[in-house]
């Protein structure tokens, strides 16, 4: 079995290497690129602090984070979190397992900062706030998608095992699959959250859903696939 990861850069390079350290044979594909997106400021005194749910809205941020710099970050995870500080910010909670998770634990840290703003991509999950939590959103980038057309070749000669880690990508890559005439039933599929998969519509060899939505999780799943693959005996040619 072919693995296949499929997200953008940086996160692309970030996901290879956590996934060659843990001895996974694996090979990646930006489908999307990250752009930023022009973006006003609000009023940083409004603000108590900023919600991150991705490193891509400090690393597309652009000028506008100067004026932010003095809020503390609320980050879903720790590649987030240490782009938040060679920023210059200081992080004030690194969540595990999705943003709405880190909005949850807000209440427990502490003194409640009220009112946050988050700096989110175009695609973003909605998220419900904790009682004495508000926040407002401002769009810092996109992810533009690009074509499937490298990895075909791969897709088509072996079964595979894609790694999905937005919904906008599940659904560009079930597109660019049907575009190119590739064969939905000779790939498995992992993604990150249900979300993720339902995006990625039906037909597929499998589909997986990591445990919970954090990248760790979503490796292992892949690595425990790959094992169970290879473990899988090879049935001997049928005599004439």
């Amino acid at each position: 079995m072919h693995c296949l990861a499929l997200r953008p850069e940086p996160g692309l390079s970030a996901t290879l290497d956590k996934a060659h350290a843990l001895g996974l044979a694996i090979t990646g594909l930006a489908l999307s690129e990250i752009r930023a997106v022009p973006w006003d400021c609000p009023d940083p005194a409004r603000f108590d602090g900023l919600l991150i749910g991705s490193a891509n809205a400090i690393l597309q941020g652009g000028a506008n984070l100067a004026r932010l710099t003095g809020k503390p970050v609320y980050a879903v995870g720790e590649a987030t979190a240490a782009a938040a500080r060679v920023a210059g910010f200081s992080v004030a909670h690194v969540g595990r397992g999705g943003l709405q998770g880190v909005l949850d634990a807000i209440p427990s840290l502490g003194p409640v900062p009220s009112h946050l703003l988050r700096i989110a991509g175009e695609e973003h999950v909605p998220l419900t706030p904790p009682a004495g939590v508000t926040f407002d959103t401002v769009i810092a980038y996109r992810n533009v998608m690009l074509p499937l057309d490298p990895a075909a070749p791969v897709l088509a000669s072996c079964d595979a095992l894609v790694l999905l880690h937005s919904a906008a990508t599940a659904s560009h890559f079930a597109a660019e699959c049907d575009r190119l005439g590739l064969p939905r039933e000779t790939v498995a599929l992992a993604a990150l959250g249900p979300r993720i998969a339902e995006a990625a519509e039906t037909g597929w060899g499998a589909v997986h859903t990591a445990p919970r939505p954090d990248e760790a999780a979503l490796l292992a799943l892949a690595s425990q696939l790959c094992q169970e693959a290879r473990s899988i005996p090879v049935p001997p040619p049928v005599k004439p």
